[in-house]
């Protein structure tokens, strides 16, 4: 196994990344967002009418002959990214890096109407989830007047009024205005990667970043959202808080406190207290999301509606001990093994590895992020966690609550 990172001829960092003897290879691209959109549902319409068809193939084409080499292409919009991923067997890599830079450059946004009714459908048949729906009306409220919040709620009361054109300048935008950040992973020499990628993406222009983002405005309150779904029959609650994000010292220990509370499944506190000892739980759990911009920390529970306010006592009552008691030392090496796991689970295939390297490429954290991490969530220790909850765990929180 080697590792190299250099740039393209338009200084594209390309980060590469040799797994022998494994038969297919994995590429993904990320182009930073640099823009808020102009009004919410844009860059998720954009996002989905990127296989409908390019200068050079139709959408039939397309799907054949990404079927025809059984290439796994896909393309997904994130909070602060756009991601262009495939993984194909290694003799077909030249194929597949034609195939995404035609669909990359050469996008005509085809099927426009009919894609816009095909997600108008799909967004209210989500928004018919309980759980999906306190989830919208709590990060509209958490990041309200910010793109963050743009949900499935606002992207529908607005997707009438989105345009073929508003699609057409938002992916030049992003086309043209635009960090960009290549991973390869697989049994490729790098000497036969570097010119592939040159051939097909080093006319393409390379932002250095420079970001015309909306700040997120601090939550120096409390806020609450209340939905009523007359045929729901359980409670959806969920709180949370505003906290940082990836380059702050405190990630860490936010990784571990999510961990401990609610994201460990049956041995979390969330779930042995509220759930296994008090019954009150359907499902429970914690997060924590963190965003380019910021980072959410939130806790869930499905239960009984006549139990809401005994599960928002629960909540309190957990996170307050979490505050105000040290954890111990078995359970926070256990927290410890549990996330350096799940990493480890989530980074074995050549895929995997590709988008979480992208990911990291393209949020300015480095390629060696994950090794850095894991390295200083084993330094953590328990009065750093507690300093840590004590910091972010107070009254300036959201609340969303759905019932019936």
């Amino acid at each position: 196994m080697n590792k190299q990172i250099t740039n393209l001829d338009n200084n594209i960092e390309f980060f590469y990344k040799r797994n022998e003897n494994t038969p297919r290879v994995a590429l993904c691209m990320n182009f930073s967002i640099n823009n808020p959109e102009k009004s919410a549902g844009i860059y998720v319409l954009m996002t989905r009418l990127f296989l409908q068809g390019t200068k050079n193939r139709t959408a039939e084409q397309l799907a054949e002959e990404l079927d025809s080499y059984a290439i796994e292409f896909s393309n997904e919009l994130k909070q602060d990214y756009l991601r262009f991923r495939f993984v194909c067997l290694n003799e077909d890599f030249s194929k597949a890096l034609e195939i995404m830079s035609d669909i990359i450059k050469n996008s005509t946004f085809e099927e426009f109407d009919k894609e816009i009714a095909k997600m108008a459908g799909e967004i209210t048949a989500e928004l018919d989830s309980p759980r999906a729906k306190v989830s919208d009306g709590y990060y509209k409220t958490m990041f309200e007047n910010h793109p963050y919040g743009n949900t499935s709620t606002k992207i529908l009361e607005n997707i009438k009024n989105i345009t073929k054109q508003d699609i057409i300048e938002a992916y030049n935008s992003i086309l043209q205005n635009s960090k960009k950040v290549i991973t390869f992973v697989g049994d490729l020499d790098f000497d036969s990667v570097l010119p592939e990628l040159n051939k097909n993406f080093a006319e393409l222009p390379n932002d250095k970043d420079e970001k015309n983002l909306i700040p997120v405005e601090p939550l120096t309150s409390h806020r609450d959202t209340e939905i009523i779904k007359p045929d729901a029959n359980q409670a959806h609650l969920l709180k949370g808080w505003r906290v940082p994000s990836y380059p702050d010292k405190d990630y860490p220990a936010l990784v571990l406190l999510n961990i401990i509370l609610g994201a460990s499944g049956l041995s979390s506190r969330l779930f042995l207290e509220l759930r296994d000892k008090k019954g009150l739980a359907y499902v429970v759990r914690s997060s924590y999301e963190p965003l380019g911009l910021c980072g959410n920390f939130s806790i869930y529970i499905a239960t009984e509606p006549k139990n809401i306010e005994v599960s928002l006592a629960g909540f309190k009552e957990e996170i307050e001990k979490i505050k105000s008691i040290p954890v111990c030392e078995d359970e926070l090496e256990n927290a410890k093994n549990n996330i350096i796991g799940k990493w480890a689970f989530t980074t074995e295939t050549n895929n995997q590895q590709a988008c979480i390297l992208a990911h990291h490429g393209i949020m300015g954290l480095g390629f060696d992020f994950l090794e850095k991490t894991k390295q200083a969530v084993k330094a953590v220790t328990s009065e750093q966690l507690q300093q840590c909850a004590n910091r972010y765990f107070n009254d300036n929180y959201v609340y969303a609550v759905l019932k019936p």
